[in-house]
């Protein structure tokens, strides 16, 4: 199954400083993003590429992670995402689970495109669980 890669995992794998000790969920997360960029699984979207990319002040760092995360197809956010995003939001709040805003256009496109998302972020795995979208 293909895989929308949240901003955490992407994050933890290009960001992290060396010498930084990994919990096993975090290890399982990197073990999880190789294995599906090795099989050409991986994806992303805008937004995530923008946060990741975000708050990198070294130019050189900036460049690099921009390089390494160029192969990387975008999968398109078209309108009826941000409808639906607002629809999954709503679903979630009724159900006493809050989402952040680029959590649920996650979760949205991933319900679109029928793939799982790749994340350890805890609040948005509850709004996954809500709405019954897979995830790693």
């Amino acid at each position: 199954m293909s895989l929308l890669v949240d901003t955490c995992v992407w994050s933890l794998a290009l960001r992290r400083r060396k010498g930084t000790t990994l919990s096993v969920e975090q290890q399982r997360m990197i073990a999880g993003l190789q294995r599906a960029i090795g099989e050409n699984r991986a994806f992303i979207v805008g937004i995530v590429r923008q946060e990741v990319l975000s708050g990198v002040r070294d130019k050189s760092l900036f460049l690099k992670i921009q390089q390494l995360l160029a192969p990387f197809p975008d999968q398109d956010v078209i309108p009826t995402d941000y409808v639906e995003a607002a629809r999954l939001y709503n679903v979630c709040l009724d159900r006493g689970v809050q989402c952040g805003s680029t959590d649920i256009l996650l979760a949205a496109v991933a319900a679109r495109r029928n793939f799982a998302v790749l994340t350890y972020d805890q609040a948005l795995i509850r709004c996954l669980k809500v709405l019954r979208i897979p995830h790693l």
